[in-house]
């Protein structure tokens, strides 16, 4: 954790793409562009300085999953799993730029982007990368399924880690069908609840396997 690695390296550089790209064609864009759409179709319009708003979450990310490590109680356990710890922030780094792409792109091109499909797709993906790499993840903080079953016994986290990770995986693969369904409100169901059905029983699992745990103690 001392030694700065290439991937955080490669992080801290993504984090900056979103202000480049903001500075690039800031002059080019309209006084007000498009950054809020909902799964009805409405467009919601903000003076164009806002971007600059979203484009330094980069940044600003980059900088707490940097630092929050050296707060945590458990930092030494991020040396097991900090390479899935680095992926997870190179995602979150990609889905803003995505982002940020999206409200350029639809203020230079209004109508472009199928902002509800290419949304749905990016946090598909998202939930599928997070899935493979959960069951990598040791006990902390700040990083995982974190309830008080789960950071109260080292084998709870362990195993609802695991389970998590297919749950969380599953869920990504229904968001990305869900993505190309010609129907937002489809979409938005097979990203929601497939992500709020796996973090439920991933919290229901820990409270019945710590149970069992202590009974069995």
């Amino acid at each position: 954790m001392k030694k700065i690695s290439k991937g955080q390296v490669a992080v801290w550089i993504l984090s900056l793409l979103p202000i480049i790209l903001a500075a690039a064609v800031y002059r080019r864009l309209p006084a007000e562009i498009p950054m809020q759409w909902d799964f009805g179709g409405e467009v919601g319009y903000e003076p164009k300085w806002h971007l600059w708003l979203v484009a330094c979450l980069g940044p600003a990310l980059a900088a707490l999953f940097y630092f929050l490590p050296r707060f945590d109680p458990k930092t030494r356990n991020y040396n097991k799993f900090f390479g899935s710890y680095l992926g997870f922030q190179v995602i979150m780094m990609l889905f803003l730029l995505v982002m940020n792409g999206i409200c350029v792109v639809e203020g230079l091109r209004p109508g472009t982007v199928d902002v509800a499909m290419v949304v749905c797709l990016v946090i598909s993906l998202m939930m599928v990368y997070l899935g493979n790499v959960m069951p990598k993840f040791r006990m902390n903080w700040f990083c995982g399924i974190k309830t008080p079953w789960t950071l109260s016994s080292e084998t709870v986290w362990t195993r609802t880690h695991r389970v998590a990770g297919r749950l969380f995986f599953a869920a990504g693969v229904l968001g990305l069908i869900g993505a190309f369904v010609p129907n937002n409100v489809v979409r938005l169901a097979l990203l929601l609840v497939p992500i709020l059905a796996a973090s439920l029983v991933s919290t229901v699992l820990s409270y019945l396997w710590y149970q069992a745990e202590q009974r069995a103690s």
